[in-house]
């Protein structure tokens, strides 16, 4: 009998189920995988997911991958333009780092097992085990051998947003709009741009960053409509988008990238929430909220809210709390912390601005002060409210010397935490 049981052992599963077992309780992790393995990603990890890293001790472990830190980002919006980076993090992170998955997780899975979770890779659970309406267990096997049963006090979905463990409890989705895109990317040497994440004109977008073995990787949004005819001729494409976007980057791209991989494609779910909780059970990680990766948060947010619920199942597993109260407040917790995130993301991954975005972000591109501000933003190393409050976006309009008519300091879009309790209740009414 285990205290707790995690489904998927990537990056929202394996470091909660490192920390479960750091505080002493029995663990174990199953995944379909065997480690290393690869992942679609965009392997982007903001200064706050690094600060968790560090937390846990890993970060030094990353590090000396040979990943190379990034230190200065330049974003662009169509014409506008903002480049430069966040101030350093409270623990002194001053870099992003953008690992390949083959690396990450299998630091993280090590990290698990050092914990003293116990683990079994090439594991695909087939069903979980009832008491009533309470989830006690999971049944499944390794490849083609016989079938085994495990029980625990929790059990919890890491698996994915086509998570095993959420169709076997029914958890339903709330808050859920269409995906706006696709992703491909692939990995290149003879690139060396620096870290861009440009979008420009007529709905299409280019990036790229550094990763591990002085290979680059570099990928392409374009709207969902768009899939069948690129993936037609997806060098071309590519070629096609980035010449478009910066004639210049794409003179070089043509003249010395080498493609070393197969291209991914990337036709992600909907953005959505589920929910992730119940009598024996949780969802972490993509099972349980979905975003569009053009913000690149959902290493981070695996991160993130991985610690929450550790935090928070081990006050019901110690009987601090009633279990059920705990991963009500998880779940609580993560929509309200997530909330500006995820809209923001929903908004500007549709590859245009709202009226009010792009006001505040072509001021932001005029002052020198907002733009560090903006890259701490999306480092998630202060609350948005410290960004895009009316006081704030009146002083940078004032600052900059924008134009009265074009000033927007509230976003029409803007949705507060009681928003998503009350569509929760809907949906579970």
């Amino acid at each position: 009998m285990y205290d707790v049981i995690v489904v998927g052992t990537r990056v929202a599963g394996a470091p909660l189920a490192m920390l479960l077992a750091r505080r002493g309780y029995r663990v174990l992790a199953v995944d379909r995988a065997s480690f290393p393995s690869d992942t679609p990603s965009t392997h982007f990890i903001h200064q706050a997911g690094l600060s968790l890293l560090n937390s846990w001790g890993l970060l030094d472990t990353v590090v000396a991958t040979g990943c190379p830190p990034i230190r200065h980002l330049n974003f662009t919006y169509a014409d506008i333009e903002i480049r430069g980076m966040a101030d350093p993090s409270a623990d002194g992170i001053d870099a992003v780092y953008c690992p390949r998955r083959t690396v990450l997780d299998k630091i993280l899975v090590d990290a698990a097992g050092d914990a003293g979770v116990e683990l079994i890779e090439g594991f695909a659970v087939s069903d979980l085990i009832f008491d009533g309406d309470k989830v006690v267990g999971i049944r499944g096997r390794v490849g083609e051998g016989a079938e085994r049963e495990f029980r625990a006090r929790l059990v919890v979905g890491a698996d994915g947003s086509n998570s095993t463990v959420a169709k076997l409890v029914g958890a339903q989705e709330y808050d859920a709009y269409p995906a706006a895109g696709f992703v491909y990317y692939s990995y290149y040497t003879g690139v060396d741009w620096g870290m861009q994440h440009r979008t420009g004109f007529g709905d299409q977008q280019f990036a790229a960053w550094p990763t591990n073995d002085d290979q680059y990787l570099v990928a392409i949004i374009r709207e969902r409509s768009r899939f069948r005819d690129f993936r037609d001729d997806p060098d071309a494409k590519m070629q096609e988008i980035i010449d478009a976007i910066d004639p210049e980057i794409g003179a070089r791209f043509r003249d010395t990238a080498q493609r070393v991989e197969p291209f991914r494609p990337m036709l992600y779910p909907h953005n959505y929430r589920r929910r992730s909780y119940g009598d024996g059970w949780a969802l972490v990680g993509d099972a349980g909220y979905h975003k569009d990766p053009f913000t690149g948060w959902g290493i981070t947010d695996a991160f993130k809210y991985g610690q929450l619920l550790a935090d928070l199942a081990h006050q019901g597993l110690s009987g601090e709390r009633p279990m059920a109260e705990a991963l009500a407040e998880y779940e609580r917790e993560r929509d309200a912390q997530s909330l500006s995130t995820y809209d923001l993301t929903r908004s500007i991954s549709e590859l245009t601005f709202t009226p009010f975005y792009d006001s505040v972000f072509r001021a932001t591109s005029r002052s020198e002060h907002y733009t560090t501000k903006f890259f701490g933003l999306i480092a998630g190393l202060y609350p948005p409210d410290k960004f895009f409050g009316e006081q704030q976006l009146t002083d940078l309009y004032e600052e900059v010397d924008f134009p009265v008519a074009d000033r927007h300091v509230v976003n029409p879009e803007e949705r507060r935490p009681s928003d998503i309790e009350q569509r929760t209740e809907t949906v579970t009414a």
